[in-house]
């Protein structure tokens, strides 16, 4: 018997409007590129990111409530940048990064350690998508 073996694989192509939004998202975001780099290779629990543990492990600026982090967090599930941990029992309050996240998180990488800063127009579209659901 002879093992088969697969093609490479190719990444996904994700419209420009897709990867636009999901840039702004992150860079509107409240976390820095140590967390989403250390959700490419293992998830992350929400106890993790919020509050002092956040700050401490690099993961954010300043501490956040439990609850702004986990909604920042979903709003990035929407987007399509992660997606939560599941285990033999459901989900839990760990988050990875999608293939999407994980490009987009490699371009920034290759670019330098810190985010572009989002100007007020980035801010302003992010809160019109995040709360309207505004597809642009």
């Amino acid at each position: 018997m002879s093992a088969t073996q697969s093609p490479p694989r190719q990444p996904i192509q994700y419209s420009p409007q897709t990867r636009k939004r999901a840039e702004r998202a992150l860079r509107c975001s409240p976390f820095k590129l140590p967390l989403f780099a250390t959700m490419r290779s293992v998830s992350v629990p929400l106890a993790a990111i919020a509050g002092q543990n956040g700050v401490k492990q690099g993961y954010t600026q300043r501490p956040l409530l439990e609850l702004v982090a986990e909604s920042a967090l979903v709003w990035l599930i929407d987007v399509g940048l992660l997606r939560r941990e599941v285990d033999g029992q459901g989900i839990t309050d760990s988050f990875r990064l999608t293939p999407l996240g994980r490009q987009l998180v490699e371009a920034q990488e290759r670019q330098g350690d810190s985010w572009i800063e989002a100007s007020w127009c980035d801010r302003v579209k992010n809160t019109a998508n995040r709360w309207l659901r505004f597809p642009f």
